[in-house]
């Protein structure tokens, strides 16, 4: 059997403010915007550079339920991980696009990390993995 996660659905405000941070200034491609009529929705799906297989997929929320998880999808805990090959210059490279870092880089075992906060709230951790953590997690 081989699965994968394919698309992390990620709840939005709006679609164009979404796609001018995910794409705008962390550097996302745009994979796909569909418009989704029937729905008065569209199907939006960035990726970050790179061949991850994992995209996002920026669904609009529709109702005051769906409203008030914006930014708090995981009760505040990190939601999402930013794997990358070059972690000084991407951290340098949002710092000067205005992400905003909550936890500064710190050295860990598994690789250098710190933790962003996106448009929302949600929080992100920008990670460059040791080799060892990736061969544990059979990515190396």
């Amino acid at each position: 059997m081989n699965q994968s996660l394919g698309l992390v659905s990620l709840v939005v405000r709006d679609y164009d403010e979404a796609l001018a941070f995910f794409v705008g200034t962390l550097g996302f491609r745009l994979v796909e915007d569909t418009p989704v009529p029937e729905q008065s929705k569209r199907w939006v799906v960035v990726s970050p550079p790179g061949t991850g297989a994992c995209q996002l997929l920026l669904a609009r929320a529709s109702g005051p339920e769906q409203e008030s998880r914006i930014g708090g999808q995981t009760g505040g805990r990190v939601f999402l991980f930013l794997y990358t090959d070059d972690f000084w210059r991407d951290y340098e490279a949002y710092r000067s696009r205005g992400v905003v870092f909550v936890r500064e880089p710190k050295q860990e075992p598994y690789g250098t990390v710190a933790v962003f906060r996106d448009l929302y709230g949600n929080l992100w951790d920008l990670l460059q993995p040791t080799a060892s953590h990736l061969a544990r997690r059979g990515a190396a």
